[in-house]
């Protein structure tokens, strides 16, 4: 199957508010620089991995919802949209849903009255089970419902680091089953949880530089990974492993607290 992804184009991308350590109204991203980064994004995404990307209308006033991550969590055609924390970002979810829903899928809603819940950005999927990350943005109630309504067992991880607000911030399963992560994210037991489920593959820890280039903010696609600059440490030791790694500049996004994994929604 060929790797499909949702993208949304950054027309309107900008730091409006601050909801998150990166972002500063007072450090405004090239809205030039943006839009050719995220092309380059796209392009090796499209050309290079040979995936295949959907577009989802930009729209004025949302100038986060080119971070399509964080739009739902998705397994095969049935959607759960987000609830987003922050009133900045709730008008997204009207847009992703009647995209969803235009492209055919089931949308399954939390409960009215469920806690807050950022789709792929705290949801995970490794080593067969669900990985939830919570306490910035999404709510740890949030996680029993999901299990509930897709039958699956999920493992609950606090981010104690609020630099790394979302899951996909700080730990990056790749499809061979190895994991990316950056363990100045979690806890004690969160560290302790993921080191006993990484039996039979790699747990690849980044250094905290590293992590502050979001370079566990990835996109796998079979052996390929693509990352931001600003991590030779990290890519040399995937070379090693055998991966093929494609850097892009991602910098204008980093000013949001995002990189190529939050541009990205996975769709198949």
């Amino acid at each position: 199957m060929t790797p499909s992804f949702l993208m949304c184009g950054p027309d309107y991308y900008g730091i409006d508010y601050e909801i998150n350590p990166w972002m500063d109204k007072s450090v405004q991203p090239d809205k030039e620089k943006a839009l050719y980064q995220w092309n380059s994004l796209a392009s090796i995404l499209e050309k290079r991995l040979g995936c295949s990307i959907s577009l989802i209308p930009p729209v004025e006033g949302l100038p986060d919802m080119v971070f399509t991550a964080n739009a739902g969590y998705l397994e095969g055609r049935r959607f759960i949209p987000s609830r987003f924390r922050f009133a900045e970002r709730r008008g997204e979810e009207a847009h992703f849903i009647k995209w969803f829903e235009g492209e055919g899928y089931e949308l399954t809603y939390l409960p009215d009255g469920a806690a807050f819940f950022e789709g792929f950005g705290d949801v995970l999927p490794w080593a067969g089970i669900l990985f939830a990350g919570y306490r910035y943005r999404s709510d740890i109630a949030s996680h029993s419902e999901l299990g509930r309504i897709f039958g699956r067992k999920i493992i609950s991880l606090e981010l104690v680091n609020p630099s790394f607000y979302h899951l996909d911030t700080c730990f990056c399963p790749l499809p061979s089953g190895d994991l990316i992560y950056y363990s100045g994210a979690f806890d004690g037991y969160g560290l302790r949880v993921i080191r006993e489920h990484a039996a039979g593959v790699r747990l690849i820890e980044v250094n905290s530089e590293e992590a502050a280039h979001f370079c566990c903010n990835a996109v796998g696609v079979n052996n390929s990974i693509v990352i931001n600059t600003g991590a030779p440490d990290l890519k040399g030791r995937l070379e090693n492993y055998g991966y093929s790694v494609l850097e892009t500049d991602l910098s204008e996004f980093v000013k949001s607290g995002g990189s190529a994994k939050c541009l990205t929604l996975r769709l198949e």
